[in-house]
């Protein structure tokens, strides 16, 4: 059974790659690279592992690349307007290789209407969903809650924190079941050796702990010993100083539409399959900022 994983040079897929490389035998897996002198790309040479080159917008380049895979790993890529088109050429390419099983990286939801605060990002995913569906190949989708390592990019480092003493968002008290890549990851490769278990499931990856960012504050005061507040200001006041401050409009609506997204319960998610594909409950988040902030 031969595995190609994209997004080898992310941060999710490395680590799917590192698990999969003490697993499996090299000769079972091939990533999709979009530059060949990238220094993981290289990496993997080395280590005896196929890299294929191709790009999310050039089917024919992806048609070639999966030529004599089974399985699949999509991670979800590109910008938010042009994701599903994207998307939609790598499942075509699938479709015309022959590969037999897409393992596909989505996003949890509750609300799928155009007014949501993440409506242009989930929309992409629902789109990509349905394409896998439709094509007829044997698919998991995988639709996970937020990375553990947004929080660091959402409240900032441990240098920043320590200057403001504050936790700045208008997050609200929505609850988030954050999960740390290398859980997703140690998942994942679950499925990828073992894919005809999971064959058209849906299966929604949440954290063990549901949690909120004045809780986070709580633990992030407890761990750096200094004390922490967290303050939620309505948006406009939220964009209004984060201006002042000097920060670029894309990271301010990044922040802004993640913060909304988690006020309006979006990552607020009760499944356990998670737990169940690992056979544990998922780092403990205390764990993981311990890691992060000590």
């Amino acid at each position: 059974m031969k595995i190609l994983i994209t997004g080898a040079t992310g941060g999710l897929g490395s680590k799917v790659i590192n698990l999969l490389k003490n697993k499996t035998e090299v000769e079972n897996l091939a990533v999709l690279v979009r530059d060949e002198k990238n220094e993981l790309a290289n990496q993997y040479i080395s280590d005896g592992i196929e890299v294929k080159i191709g790009d999310y917008s050039n089917l024919e380049s992806l048609i070639n690349a999966f030529k004599g895979i089974d399985v699949l790993y999509f991670v979800s890529g590109g910008d938010d307007g042009m994701r599903a088109k994207l998307h939609k050429n790598v499942v075509d390419a699938a479709k015309v290789a022959g590969v037999k099983h897409i393992l596909y990286t989505s996003g949890v939801r509750k609300d799928e209407s155009a007014t949501a605060p993440l409506a242009s990002l989930m929309d992409s995913h629902i789109q990509t969903e349905n394409f896998i569906i439709a094509s007829g190949i044997s698919y998991t989708i995988l639709r996970h809650n937020l990375y553990a390592e947004v929080i660091e990019m959402m409240i900032g480092d441990k240098s920043q924190l320590l200057k403001t003493k504050t936790i700045y968002l208008p997050a609200a008290n929505g609850l988030t079941c954050f999960v740390p890549k290398k859980d997703f990851a140690e998942a994942e490769v679950n499925i990828l050796l073992n894919p005809s278990s999971y064959a058209n499931k849906i299966l929604e990856f949440n954290g063990s702990e549901q949690i909120t960012f004045s809780e986070i504050a709580e633990k992030v005061t407890e761990i750096m010993k200094q004390p922490i507040q967290y303050i939620s200001p309505n948006i406009i006041e939220f964009k209004n100083t984060l201006n002042k401050f000097g920060l670029p409009n894309h990271v301010i609506e990044i922040l802004s539409t993640f913060s909304l997204a988690i006020a309006n319960g979006e990552f607020d998610q009760q499944s356990n399959d998670l737990e169940t594909v690992l056979g544990r409950k998922s780092t403990s988040l205390f764990e993981y900022l311990v890691e992060t902030y000590k």
